[in-house]
């Protein structure tokens, strides 16, 4: 199931990248960090506010892939007690994943990932800025369900069920969850000046969706056709630098 982890992280980039993630990442830092735009009209004071916003960014993404990897853990677990029948859970694991992945493109709608879970964060509150508070709206945000991450977690769940035990489902979500981290922590840093970037490349980001779609779509058919050793052959192939084999030994 290692031969997964370069998917997960995939997926995780592109959960970033998606049009409701990404448009509202500098929002999301800003009010983690208790900042406002008006800190950013000096040099000197803009250090600090980058390095404040940066450090609760982190708190942000612990909160988050706490979430991810206990439903990772989760979806392993449940996935070992139909370990006796692993085909056919596969079997429909793919057909579900396919079904996630038919969603990113509108051609099937699928309300309960389509729904959004929402929470009402007084704006005001005065812990903004705190590593704690930070860390809870991480939690919250991976509690949290949107379009645009539903299909994709929800199959990379799927997945990690698959693998059918509690370790690998926890491994592919900590990589799904690096995936949408690195993205958002490197926005962090550069807070203040990514905006435009962003605000450029919004109308762009539906192509990504839709690049995503195929890949979840691809998940999916190996799935459901038993066709995962393609996978890990190429899987041993590509991080054969790094002794991919010896690590499995310790997974």
């Amino acid at each position: 199931m290692l031969a997964l982890v370069i998917p997960s992280f995939i997926a995780g980039l592109l959960t970033f990248l998606a049009p409701c993630t990404l448009p509202m990442v500098p929002a999301y830092l800003t009010f983690i960090g208790g900042v406002s735009v008006k800190n950013f009209g000096d040099k000197k004071e803009e250090r600090k506010v980058r390095a404040k916003v940066f450090i609760n960014g982190i708190f942000f993404v612990l909160g988050f892939s706490a979430v991810f990897i206990t439903l990772g853990l989760f979806a392993g677990t449940i996935g070992g007690f139909v370990a006796g029948g692993r085909l056919w859970f596969a079997r429909i694991g793919g057909v579900l994943v396919i079904l996630f992945g038919l969603t990113m493109f509108n051609i099937i709608k699928i309300p309960q990932l389509l729904s959004e879970k929402k929470f009402n964060i007084n704006a005001n509150n005065e812990r903004r800025g705190t590593y704690g508070f930070s860390f809870l709206l991480g939690m919250i945000f991976g509690s949290g369900w949107t379009p645009c991450i539903g299909p994709v977690l929800g199959s990379i769940l799927v997945i990690a069920g698959s693998s059918a035990t509690a370790g690998s489902g926890a491994l592919l979500l900590a990589v799904f969850s690096l995936g949408l981290a690195i993205p958002f922590l490197l926005i962090a840093l550069g807070i203040g000046r990514s905006q435009k970037f962003i605000d450029r490349y919004a109308d762009k980001l539906g192509f990504v969706t839709k690049i995503g779609g195929l890949l979840i779509i691809g998940l999916g058919i190996l799935l459901l056709t038993d066709r995962m050793y393609f996978l890990v052959s190429y899987g041993y192939k590509l991080l054969e630098f790094i002794h991919y084999d010896r690590l499995i030994n310790y997974l």
